[in-house]
């Protein structure tokens, strides 16, 4: 979480950097164009020598900029903060040479100290205040004055006010885009960071989950085996074997009693098991075609049309995990449309589509608003909500992503999306070849 969070801010603070960078361009440009007006259009005579060096370095610092974004460098607040520094330095520098404190652009000391407070943590940001009112005081004293000529030694006041007008249309034109793309970088960086928080939440939510699962799994394991027992005693006694009914519900009562047997070893295993080490390797076919037969057997439900149109031989492991996210999928549709259950899994780009359908009421807006929140359901049942949040849970760690919406004939329709390569194992073995078609 933490490194993410790291990550977060200095891909803020690199677009930060490259709106410096476009900004630094327009002062280019700008103090050009302004050197070229005063020194040849009011006949104002400038240092162009001295002044052009200046131009030279911040265009050099521009292109070094540049480079460094490009060689995806860590961009932190101090760095931020010196290349602020330098911009004012700069124009300090060009005031010096223009009359200190009397030229009219001493305003843009401004420009940089707002970029400041939007960009930089507090202490740089009066740090930077600092610098600029020491630069703004030296100025007033430490100066290469103007030598106006004669024929505007009497417009000085008027020159003044056209510079100070021209100053503000400047500042006011840059801050208002500039400020207003600094923002939306940061509002984009906030929004990141209250997502990362949502799933470091959720996160430890599953952990607790998954302890309390391990545990349960634990504990039952003594109960299911004395049933398993008592059961075997039963199948044994003259007086119930006789009756064909009680022989037909006792084999039932022994075929659940594996089933649950069979799902409390999962977890076992799931909990204590690396993915992709010991487990089986299949083809994801395969591995769909097993588990449509799975759910079939032990849910039986009415009416299941399957397509899987994924004919490609492509390698996977047999995840315990993302069987049981498609079961919870599968069990929810069967819930809402007990007389028909659609599913159809293909392939899409680099990725595999499970798209489950069914023909019930479908979701209600606040459903659909909030799909995959813990304890979001329309069931009413305590607790209820947690399936569709492990699925969304377990398929974003695996990369995928979780859309629900609802069918315009009637029903609703649960699709997900998972990328291949988070499903292939890390290995040459070759995958299963076999297929079991479970339709």
């Amino acid at each position: 979480m933490r490194s993410r969070t790291i990550s977060a801010r200095d891909t803020t603070n690199k677009k930060n950097l490259l709106l410096l960078v476009q900004l630094r361009w327009l002062a280019v440009v700008g103090q050009v164009v302004t050197i070229l007006i005063v020194h040849v259009q009011l006949g104002i005579p400038l240092p162009l020598g001295p002044m052009a060096v200046v131009i030279l370095f911040l265009v050099g610092l521009n292109l070094a900029s540049l480079f460094q974004l490009r060689q995806q460098a860590v961009v932190t607040n101090t760095h931020l903060f010196l290349e602020l520094l330098i911009d004012v330095a700069a124009l300090t520098v060009q005031l010096y040479l223009s009359g200190g404190a009397s030229n009219p652009f001493i305003s843009l000391y401004l420009l940089q100290v707002t970029l400041g407070a939007v960009l930089l943590e507090a202490w740089s940001t009066w740090a930077l205040v600092f610098v600029a009112t020491a630069c703004f005081t030296w100025l007033t004293g430490s100066y290469r004055a103007l030598a106006l000529p004669p024929r505007h030694e009497g417009e000085l006041l008027n020159l003044h006010i056209q510079g100070m007008f021209i100053c503000f249309v400047l500042a006011a034109s840059l801050i208002v885009p500039f400020i207003t793309r600094i923002t939306r970088n940061l509002r984009d960086r906030d929004a990141y960071l209250a997502d990362l928080r949502q799933r470091s939440i959720e996160e430890d939510h599953i952990v607790r989950m998954g302890l309390l699962a391990s545990g349960a799994a634990h504990e039952l394991g003594t109960p299911l085996a004395t049933l398993s027992v008592i059961v075997s005693d039963w199948r044994r006694m003259p007086a119930l074997a006789r009756d064909p009914d009680m022989a037909e519900e006792i084999e039932e009562m022994q075929s659940q009693i594996d089933r649950c047997k069979a799902i409390v070893s999962g977890i076992l295993m799931s909990s204590g098991e690396a993915r992709g080490e010991g487990t089986l390797r299949t083809t994801v076919g395969c591995f769909m075609d097993e588990l449509i037969a799975d759910w079939r057997a032990g849910r039986s439900p009415a009416n299941l049309d399957y397509d899987n149109s994924f004919r490609a031989e492509v390698a996977m492991i047999s995840d315990l995990a993302l069987k049981q996210v498609v079961f919870n999928v599968l069990d929810n549709a069967l819930e809402a449309s007990p007389d028909w259950v659609g599913v159809w899994v293909g392939q899409q780009d680099d990725s595999l589509i499970i798209s489950i359908n069914d023909k019930g009421p479908g979701f209600s807006e606040g459903m659909l608003a909030e799909f995959g929140k813990p304890y979001r359901s329309s069931k009413g049942r305590p607790g209820g909500g947690l399936g569709l949040f492990l699925v969304v849970n377990v398929v974003r760690k695996l990369g995928g992503s979780v859309a629900a919406r609802n069918r315009s004939g009637g029903g609703a329709s649960v699709q997900l999306t998972l990328p291949l390569a988070a499903l292939s194992p890390q290995g040459d073995e070759e995958p299963d070849d076999g297929r079991d078609d479970g339709r």
